[in-house]
């Protein structure tokens, strides 16, 4: 079946012709880049994390004291000092 002179299709071809020039156009949009800022702050929490990550892990000074003290038999420490600091340890854990 063909259709000839029909008005109803000449105004949808008139409709789809606007539609499509419109989305022609929005395609020559040029689109702005993604940019990223990082804030003064978070720049001095990354060298700080770098000055941390740079640590040693165990201070090797306070160590050789300790096992001096022990090899001595002068490292005296009371159960009350070692119940604080695990109290301490606890704390600072609940805190993060």
């Amino acid at each position: 079946m063909k259709i000839y002179n029909n008005p109803n299709i000449n105004k949808i071809m008139e409709v789809y012709n606007k539609t499509s020039k419109s989305v022609e156009k929005t395609n020559q949009v040029q689109q702005t880049k993604d940019k990223l800022e990082i804030s003064q702050s978070a720049k001095e929490f990354q060298i700080a994390m770098q000055a941390f990550k740079n640590l040693p892990e165990v201070r090797e000074e306070k160590l050789k004291e300790i096992k001096e003290k022990i090899e001595t038999n002068s490292y005296n420490i009371s159960g009350k000092e070692i119940a604080n600091k695990i109290l301490e340890g606890i704390m600072i854990d609940k805190k993060l």
